[in-house]
């Protein structure tokens, strides 16, 4: 009976060993390839976009800065050629032309200039664009270069009537739509037409359509008064004071690049010279 016990216990010990070869993980035969691709973890893949493109590498690539505009003297409007000038006109050209690029003006309808920008219908928006809120949120923004204000225009001859705010009530108004203009009337609560441009605006008031504008205090200096196109316009009250900027889209490379040209060109004389060819040197910001 021990003999018996003392050989199972043998076989048993016997059995063990084998298993435990045949298992070992260093002498296990190696599995076969498989024919499924070869998957990657994140950190081995190509590394994903942090940011924005370049904006200033996808005009240089295309070879135009598309400028969103509107017509507005003295800042942008067309000779008797046709051409785009004015200070802001001739300044866009000197930075394309910094850039290695041309320059294209395009005529927008100024409520739907940042949309145009976000889908790339334009690459700029330069056309005496006051700097707030609404602007910031939706593009990025330069650093400012002019100042500027929003004021109440009206025939010389009622002039002396509206000389406060609280004179403007019962007024009819015209003012560019989406405007700082029409931002300012907003807020005092009185009523107005919504034009296409400020220039349509100041029509409104020459034809007795409408008993008042308000517009920039830049175009207001270069077209009413004795000597200019609306020489029996005024304007009277001044609503706020304001700065001027140009957009880009959101995040674009493209501000950095405008802020180091104006430095430049504000360095050798030429935003100045500029300036007074079209009479807004006094609103100039000095840098």
């Amino acid at each position: 009976m021990r003999k018996n016990r003392l050989a199972a216990s043998l076989l048993a010990l016997s059995l063990c060993f084998s298993l435990a070869a045949c298992s070992g993980g260093s002498s296990a035969t190696p599995a076969p390839e498989s024919d499924a691709p070869e998957t990657t973890t994140p950190a081995e893949t190509a590394p994903a976009e942090t940011g924005a493109e370049s904006d200033l590498a996808y005009v240089q690539d295309k070879g135009t800065l598309v400028v969103g505009m509107t017509d507005f003297a003295p800042m942008d409007y067309k000779d008797e050629n046709g051409e785009w000038i004015g200070f802001d006109a001739d300044m866009a050209k000197a930075f394309a032309e910094s850039l290695g690029v041309d320059v294209e003006f395009l005529e927008i309808n100024w409520d739907n200039k940042l949309m145009e920008l976000d889908t790339k219908g334009i690459d700029a928006i330069w056309n005496g664009m006051t700097i707030n809120d609404e602007v910031e949120a939706g593009a990025s923004v330069s650093e400012p270069y002019c100042r500027n204000g929003q004021v109440v225009v009206v025939p010389v001859d009622k002039a002396e009537d509206y000389q406060t705010v609280e004179s403007l009530s019962g007024l009819n108004f015209a003012v560019e739509n989406g405007s700082a203009g029409a931002e300012q009337l907003d807020a005092l609560g009185l009523s107005y037409v919504a034009k296409s441009t400020q220039a349509d605006a100041l029509l409104e008031v020459a034809s007795g359509a409408s008993d008042a504008c308000v517009i920039d205090l830049l175009m207001a200096g270069a077209m009413i008064g004795e000597g200019t196109s609306y020489p029996d316009l005024t304007y009277t009250v001044q609503l706020n004071d304001e700065e001027y900027g140009v957009a880009f889209r959101k995040g674009s490379d493209l501000v950095d690049a405008f802020n180091e040209f104006w430095a430049s060109a504000y360095a050798d004389g030429t935003v100045m010279e500029t300036a007074t060819t079209y009479g807004v040197q006094e609103s100039v910001i000095e840098k």
